[in-house]
């Protein structure tokens, strides 16, 4: 079965996207379209580069293009609820970049409203499709590092190129970035909810999260502890620290290529325990296309994941399920009030479909 793509938007991460597709068998996912209704221009180019023969300058005649199966929406955090709604009104299939919207509420509608319309839906939880998360996995789901009993995770860029981040009304600010980074590995690792989920962290001048600190606490008497900036870098990585060893994923942590999985091999004392530590690889597609972001190439798996799933006609993925998403918004929301991060609805922005209101943010739309 052949995907047929629209792409909704032409900033960084789109351009990503589009060259984990350009990895991939060109008779099992083509590209066809591309829409970007603020900096027509940059769609012009990104099409060019990636040999798309359409660009829309508006939504809807992408929304309404038959030749279009399933729409990739890469627009900025706001505009996912309004665009993602659009496509699936129009009974499009739709990945929608994360974060999946601005809170639980307009997560929920958007999953409704694919439901209703019965079709496939996710929201691009890109790492969990990596060979190497795979493996993860595997590793913990076999004991290999015995029960898993705390994750240590940072992520943190200094983010000054990003202005969209400092604003309120394009959905800033650190948690809704790259939070869902560190909160879905944490659920994916100890595989339950947690009792509880706290954030301590400081505002950003805009009244936007810049700094967040948070602790998971699970039934097993398991913790994570997770850190995230968007003002110094971190040391991007994760530790996972089981009962009879424990793992590491270097960075960057969100789109693996190795992890070292360290366990026991002879009696030790507490201080100095006997261990042997495996190096595992997994090498990734090589493209000459630039990218944005570090092994961005990976994101041919998820698209891969996708195909499948349409062609099992599922309307959900079993790796990113609809209520995986919405309660990662729920504690998302819950963290934004523990820092004191409140929207205003009158700062919201909504898209404007209409051509001829340009939005340009450092050249980008994402």
């Amino acid at each position: 079965m052949k995907l047929r793509w629209g792409i909704c938007t032409a900033g960084m991460i789109a351009n990503d996207f589009l060259v984990g597709l350009s990895t991939l068998p060109r008779e099992e996912h083509t590209v066809v379209a591309i829409a970007e209704a603020r900096v027509v221009h940059q769609a012009q180019q990104l099409a060019k580069r990636h040999g798309i023969g359409v660009v829309y300058d508006i939504y809807e005649d992408l929304a309404t293009d038959p030749n279009v199966d399933i729409v990739y929406v890469a627009a900025v955090n706001q505009d996912h609820l309004p665009l993602s709604k659009l496509f699936l009104n129009h009974g499009k299939h739709v990945l929608c970049e994360k974060p999946l919207a601005l809170n639980k509420d307009q997560c929920t509608e958007i999953i409704e409203t694919s439901r209703e319309k019965g079709v496939f839906f996710m929201e691009g939880w890109w790492s969990r499709f990596f060979p190497a998360a795979d493996k993860l996995r595997h590793l913990i789901s076999d004991g290999v590092i015995g029960e898993v009993k705390f994750l240590q995770g940072a992520m943190g860029v200094s983010a000054d190129f990003k202005e969209r981040l400092f604003e309120k009304k394009f959905g800033g600010g650190i948690l809704l970035d790259n939070g869902p980074y560190l909160l879905n590995l944490a659920l994916m690792v100890f595989g339950q909810r947690p009792v509880s989920c706290s954030g301590k962290g400081f505002l950003a001048d805009t009244g936007v999260d810049e700094t967040c600190v948070i602790t998971m606490l699970f039934p097993n008497k398991a913790a994570a502890s997770l850190s995230l900036s968007m003002t110094v870098a971190l040391p991007n990585e994760v530790n996972i620290q089981g009962t009879k060893g424990h793992i590491k994923i270097p960075a960057p942590f969100w789109s693996p290529t190795r992890l070292e999985v360290t366990t026991q091999s002879g009696k030790g004392t507490p201080y100095d325990p006997k261990e042997k530590t495996e190096i595992l690889e997994f090498s990734l597609p090589s493209s000459e296309l630039p990218q944005n972001y570090p092994n961005a190439v990976g994101m041919r798996y998820e698209g891969e994941a996708v195909r499948q799933c349409i062609m099992r006609g599922e309307k959900e993925c079993s790796l990113v399920r609809h209520e995986d998403s919405i309660y990662v918004a729920e504690l998302t929301e819950k963290l934004h009030h523990d820092l004191g991060y409140m929207y205003d609805s009158e700062e919201v922005y909504q898209v404007n479909k209409c051509v001829g209101q340009e939005v340009t943010i450092n050249n980008n739309t994402v």
